[in-house]
């Protein structure tokens, strides 16, 4: 059994040395065929990527980054973030809080933890900085609840797995839900106790309290937005469409509300949204399809069998040996990039999910539970460098140092979520 781990020593090789994930992923898996199967393998590997790509549901994909990059060159980041302050302006650490709002609802418009990190953190750090907050909660706050995007649908992670897995995405998005929201609660109440016991690190607003007219006027700069998003999922919660097809009216919506409400796009920026959108997705896809020529290689040598044979057979509980793979893979999302994690660990994982009774949909819902730990979180913490990109003031050591305590209550919410699968799969199992 030399040849799986001349296979596994190339795939780490090559990411070592800063090949692309999806070169390391498709030679590594390809050398695999090859020991295998001989010069067969040369029509595996494209057969494999064709397999994979060939769904329907990945159209989702595509329409779904189109949809948040048009949103994303709009002001609702701003405005989320300003209406959620002024309706929480009574609450001390009310910015903080307003933070993770405006954070889970921008999640829900543009399924990119990165771009709610820059659009939210861009507004809401200098504002809690000059409000006389601690840089570590300013900082910690946009960080840990940018992670939501990834959670809360439309979810490019749930796609993603769904497109894997077999699950369907719509179920997916529906027990996204509440894993979600519980998460937006807990970071908030993690910083309403802070700010409590740490008054000095959320000092009160001192001004005159916000009129009545002023909350409403604040609510106008985001209802066509969060409007769409309702329209797009309830078509995909009632049955009305497919994600593709509700995919496919949330971009035109989004275009809409960009060049008409917003008047933010010209045909300059719209260009640059459509590349930016497109090398997005090619490059989505490239991993997923270069991931599937490394599964077939495993599934060939049959290492799914083998880890779900051995693991089951020992004398470990299920729960153990639950909590033992979800620090198996927080760890290797602080070393691999979401996308990766999912294609290349679903068809390991998933066999052992199956043979120890539980659902593929809660092993999904867990999967980018942990994904949300991952981005947050160094070497590979997207989080942590896009916040330092839009505000320079704060250094990437700070950014770490700050974000810490907000992973502990991730973690804690996950180990929840794990012990208890009934919490993520009540909502689906209603629908």
């Amino acid at each position: 059994m030399i040849e799986p781990v001349l296979v596994v020593v190339l795939l780490i090789g090559l990411i070592g040395m800063g090949a692309p994930i999806f070169l390391a992923l498709g030679a590594s898996g390809l050398l695999g065929l090859w020991m295998a199967r001989g010069p067969l393998a040369f029509f595996f590997a494209p057969t494999s990527i064709f397999g994979q790509l060939n769904s329907f549901e990945l159209i989702a994909l595509p329409l779904f980054i189109l949809m948040g990059n048009l949103l994303s060159a709009t002001p609702v980041g701003t405005n989320l973030f300003r209406a959620a302050a002024i309706w929480l302006y009574w609450l001390r650490g009310g910015l903080a809080i307003a933070t993770v709002g405006a954070s889970a609802l921008f999640g829900a418009v543009s399924g990119v933890s990165v771009a709610g990190v820059a659009a939210v953190g861009s507004i809401a750090v200098p504002q809690m900085l000059e409000r006389g907050y601690s840089r570590g909660l300013a900082a910690g706050a946009v960080v840990s609840s940018g992670a939501l995007a990834m959670l809360i649908p439309p979810s490019v992670p749930f796609i993603i797995y769904g497109a894997v897995s077999g699950v369907s995405v719509g179920a997916l998005f529906v027990g996204g839900i509440v894993p979600g929201l519980a998460l937006a609660g807990a970071l908030s109440l993690y910083i309403y106790i802070r700010v409590r016991r740490h008054p000095d690190q959320a000092p009160r607003e001192n001004g005159p309290p916000p009129r009545p007219a002023e909350m409403l006027r604040a609510l106008g700069g985001i209802w066509h937005a969060l409007l769409l998003v309702v329209i797009v999922l309830g078509a995909i919660y009632k049955g009305i469409a497919t994600p593709s097809e509700a995919a496919a009216f949330g971009a035109a919506g989004a275009f809409l509300i960009a060049a008409l409400v917003f008047r933010t796009l010209s045909l300059r920026s719209f260009a640059q949204i459509l590349a930016s959108s497109v090398k997005v997705s090619c490059t989505i896809l490239l991993i997923i399809g270069c991931a599937k020529i490394f599964g077939d290689y495993l599934n060939l040598v049959r290492v799914p069998e083998i880890v779900t044979e051995r693991l089951t057979a020992t004398s470990l509980p299920d729960w153990a040996i639950l909590v033992v793979l979800m620090l198996a893979l927080v760890l290797l999302g602080m070393l691999v990039d979401a996308v990766s994690l999912i294609v290349v660990t679903t068809p390991i994982l998933l066999p052992l999910i199956l043979a120890l009774g539980y659902d593929p949909l809660w092993f999904g819902i867990i999967l980018v539970m942990n994904l949300e730990i991952a981005v947050v979180t160094p070497p590979v913490g997207l989080n942590l460098y896009a916040l330092r990109g839009v505000c320079p003031m704060l250094s990437v050591e700070e950014i770490v140092r700050a974000v810490l305590p907000f992973v502990a209550v991730q973690f804690v919410m996950l180990m929840i979520f794990v012990l208890f699968p009934g919490l993520s799969l009540w909502l689906p199992g209603l629908l």
